[in-house]
């Protein structure tokens, strides 16, 4: 194995340890393997109050969903890092055709009970073990969707992982993702990416702040037009949305 997937394979790992429990609301996180003992009643309940009250949280995800609700509608999108589908099935119940990749194999398990709990027939699933596996993605998407999975890992791994998720974005395509702003890590104290992480996240190994330089200088040598870039919710987010133009 070449010295670069090495390390991304490591990062992978250290990845799983943490995402398997992942956000169930707001401010909230479950273990996706506890979560898969829960009963179909039980889970199909959970889903849908931790859905509501993302839905209502109109200034953190409820925005999102107002604004991209018909934008998405029809177009084949590629969820990375799906967590507990929550944006996924969202978009899957407007009429979105979604596929749901993850890193971590318990979540796709339970993403695909509580597909199956709410009778979609428009949502495919992708499990990523390995970097490469990348190239076995069945077709050309409308949109990538990374809402916060790619702020967690050092920036040169997070490029090679962008720059294989895009051999599978069309031209015109969008990309659109969710990060942390600079404005926030020196709010918080310029702390080493690492520290940050173990503050912002709940342990997670690594945050990383961007821009729009930094996330166009990650996605190099693809080029882009910028739709959307805005900081939110007090500056504690940052929203990309980029238009594939080469």
């Amino acid at each position: 194995m070449r010295s670069g997937n090495r390390m991304i394979k490591k990062w992978f790992e250290k990845l799983r340890e943490k995402w398997v429990n992942i956000p169930a609301g707001i401010t909230t996180r479950r273990n996706s393997k506890e979560l898969l003992q829960l009963d179909d009643r039980e889970l199909i309940t959970l889903w849908s109050d931790i859905q509501r009250e993302c839905i209502n949280e109109i200034s953190v995800r409820g925005w999102y969903y107002i604004l991209y609700g018909d934008i998405l509608k029809n177009k084949n999108v590629l969820d990375v890092g799906s967590g507990l589908g929550i944006d996924a099935f969202t978009f899957a119940k407007m009429g979105v055709k979604i596929t749901c990749l993850d890193i971590v194999e318990a979540n796709i398990k339970l993403l695909k009970r509580i597909t199956s709990l709410l009778e979609l027939s428009n949502v495919k699933f992708f499990y990523l073990d390995d970097i490469d596996d990348l190239n076995k993605l069945p077709y050309e998407y409308d949109i990538i969707w990374c809402q916060g999975s790619l702020l967690n890992m050092p920036f040169q791994i997070a490029r090679q992982e962008s720059l294989k998720l895009l051999e599978h974005l069309k031209n015109g395509g969008r990309w659109i993702e969710l990060a942390y702003p600079k404005s926030r890590w020196i709010k918080e104290g310029m702390m080493p990416f690492d520290k940050w992480g173990e503050k912002t996240d709940g342990g997670a190994p690594w945050i990383e702040w961007y821009d729009i330089n930094k996330l166009l200088k990650r996605l190099e040598p693809h080029k882009f037009k910028v739709i959307l870039n805005f900081e939110f919710h007090k500056g504690d987010f940052i929203w990309f949305d980029l238009l594939k133009i080469e």
